[in-house]
């Protein structure tokens, strides 16, 4: 993804199709970077303008507190009052004032459900509000006949919450051996990849997510005995089985498998699914241009993860005591120069090629980890379809810096996989040459495969560049971006900073290339 300061308020969904539903950043003034309005947190000053105190706030008081000079919102029950913020947010104004007075929870979780805005407004609280719950919460029974029902058997019906209407009978069961617990979950669904199950083992908790399509199975578990380290997990693909398999710490017979949690045995849209992070070890970091690093982070034995094409992670650090995140697309060790088989994933390393700013207070915090340091790594999420590009004839990539990061993965599986492709083009665009990454990579890739073409673009060139000289346009785009024949099913994805993308986007149209033709990768 690209490298943005995070947001504490809307800003763009993670992927969209196209860039119009994304927002320009907007410049800061100085002294208003997020470095500055975590001091101004912590400097004791009033920002509520209610001397400390915490207060129950009616739909129309709320409603009151719609201007730029007094602006409150309300996510998840809770009220901020965001004026002191307006300034600091990167979005702007504008994109605040879109929940000015109202409850902004769903515009929030439309396009940062994943930033902590408990920890960023902590000091903007001005208390709850004064609304009765429209249900209460759901009890989980202690009774012996409901929890064997919860952890042996078929999803009940109060679990499937907004289950799609294709009545997917989801289930799952448990047995043991002298030695192993083994959790089968069947899904019935065909095809079902590596990529689509999410496990976790933490502290003796079990964490196994399905994901089928828009949707997510979750079983989860307080484990009844303790366990090993290491876990397996086995997938049949073709009838959708999964089998996770825990090592017991004493051979000893399990009564049962465990504690539900809250969120077990349910299905839900994935966007109702609050992220899940584990703990990485950085174990490499090495030097890509002069402001870009690699880092290699290794996954706990506890965990299988692998993150499908064109998706991302999130990366959760606490800076001067306040929680930030930030996405990153994960890249591959290298690009991979033989195509005649897929590319060899060990699954445990993730990957991420990350600009560090000299004045990003996120960036410099990565780059001040040391090898054996941990962080924060998210759940994978994106909207982005495989199929979009095993159904195209002609792929185009357009990037700008390091949103060259999603081309990664997309350029080796569509030049492994996807053999009705007949041209790959990369159109890379970067200031100088010495800010092209893997330029040596790429430039023996397109030597060593006839459909891959790639194109170097700079802005600030010197005078002995002999490549071409510019920035996004449409008569660039005329230029380099055109069909094989002129029915040749076309997918064009792009991704860099907000303007490139969404100039970007509008040239395409313009050229009359269509919505279903374009992916915006957007941050």
């Amino acid at each position: 993804m690209l490298n943005v300061p995070p947001q504490a308020f809307p800003a763009p969904g993670s992927q969209q199709r196209v860039a119009a539903s994304g927002r320009a950043k907007v410049p800061l003034k100085p002294g208003r970077s997020l470095m500055d309005w975590i001091r101004l947190t912590k400097s004791g000053k009033d920002l509520t303008g209610l001397k400390g105190r915490l207060v129950e706030v009616t739909e129309d008081e709320l409603a009151k507190h719609n201007k730029k000079e007094d602006c409150w919102i309300c996510i998840r029950g809770f009220v901020y009052n965001v004026t002191p913020y307006m300034e600091y947010h990167p979005g702007g104004e504008d994109e605040l004032m879109k929940a000015a007075g109202t409850d902004g929870t769903d515009l929030f979780d439309q396009v940062h459900r994943w930033v902590n805005y408990e920890s960023m407004l902590k000091e903007c609280l001005v208390g709850r509000m004064a609304v009765k719950p429209i249900a209460a919460p759901k009890e989980i029974s202690s009774t012996l006949s409901e929890e064997k029902k919860q952890l042996n058997g078929m999803l009940s019906e109060k679990g499937v919450l907004g289950a799609s209407a294709k009545d997917l009978m989801l289930s799952y069961d448990w047995f043991q051996t002298d030695s192993l617990i083994t959790i089968v979950i069947y899904t019935k669904k065909k095809d079902l990849s590596a990529e689509l199950v999410i496990v976790d083992c933490q502290d003796n908790r079990l964490r196994g997510e399905i994901i089928i399509d828009d949707h997510s199975y979750l079983v989860e578990v307080d484990l009844y005995h303790a366990v090993q380290e290491d876990l397996a997990v086995n997938i049949t693909e073709k009838i959708g089985k999964v089998e996770i398999i825990l090592k017991k710490n004493d051979n000893i017979h399990w009564k049962m498998l465990g504690q539900p949690m809250e969120n077990h045995n349910t299905f839900i849209k994935r966007t109702d699914r609050g992220l899940f992070y584990r703990k990485c070890k950085l174990v490499s970091k090495t030097e890509v241009t002069h402001d870009t690093k690699l880092f290699c982070l290794m996954l706990p034995k506890s965990t299988h993860l692998h993150v499908p094409t064109g998706q991302h992670v999130y990366l959760k650090q606490i800076i001067a005591g306040t929680e930030v995140v930030k996405p990153y697309t994960p890249v591959l060790p290298f690009l991979p120069l033989d195509f005649k088989e897929p590319s060899c994933r060990d699954g445990a390393h993730i990957y991420l090629m990350i600009k560090i700013y000299s004045c990003g207070p996120f960036t410099q915090a990565l780059e001040h980890l040391q090898v054996g340091d941990y962080i924060s790594v998210s759940n994978p999420e994106g909207n982005f379809k495989k199929s979009q590009v095993q159904t195209s004839e002609d792929l185009f990539l357009l990037a700008a810096g390091t949103g060259f990061t999603p081309m990664v993965k997309l350029l080796d599986f569509a030049l492994t996989e996807v053999s009705c492709l007949r041209t790959v083009k990369l159109i890379f665009f970067n200031k100088t040459e010495d800010d092209i990454l893997w330029r040596n990579q790429l430039e023996q890739l397109a030597l060593k495969d006839k459909r891959f073409e790639v194109k170097f673009i700079l802005s600030q060139p010197t005078k002995d560049w002999m490549g071409k000289e510019g920035k996004i346009s449409s008569s660039l785009l005329s230029e380099f971006v055109k069909r094989s024949s002129k029915y040749s099913k076309v997918l064009i994805c792009i991704c860099g900073p907000t303007p490139f993308t969404e100039q970007g986007v509008q040239y395409l149209k313009d050229l009359g290339y269509s919505q279903e033709e374009i992916h915006a990768f957007t941050a």
